[in-house]
C-alpha cells in the first residue's frame, strides 16, 4: 500500500522556487525535520502550518492535500 500523502509543502515550495533548507532556517527548525515533512514521513503542527504558508504567501489550504 502506497505511503498517504497528507500535505504538498515540498510542492508549494518548489512552485514558490524555495528549498527546504531555506524553510528550515526560517522558520528555526531542523533540516532533516523539514525533510521528513517534505517527504510525508511527519507533518508539522496546525500552527507550524499557518507559519509556513504565512512565509510563502500563500493559503494555509494549499499545503494540504484535499481530502474529496
Amino acid at each position: 500500500m502506497p505511503k498517504q500523502k497528507f500535505n504538498r509543502i515540498k510542492i508549494v515550495l518548489t512552485e514558490k522556487d524555495k528549498s527546504a533548507k531555506w524553510l528550515a532556517e526560517a522558520i528555526d527548525k531542523d533540516k532533516s525535520t523539514v525533510s521528513r515533512w517534505c517527504t510525508n514521513d511527519m507533518q508539522p503542527t496546525i500552527e507550524t502550518f499557518y507559519e509556513i504558508a504565512k512565509l510563502l504567501d500563500v493559503d494555509v489550504r494549499e499545503l494540504f492535500v484535499p481530502s474529496k
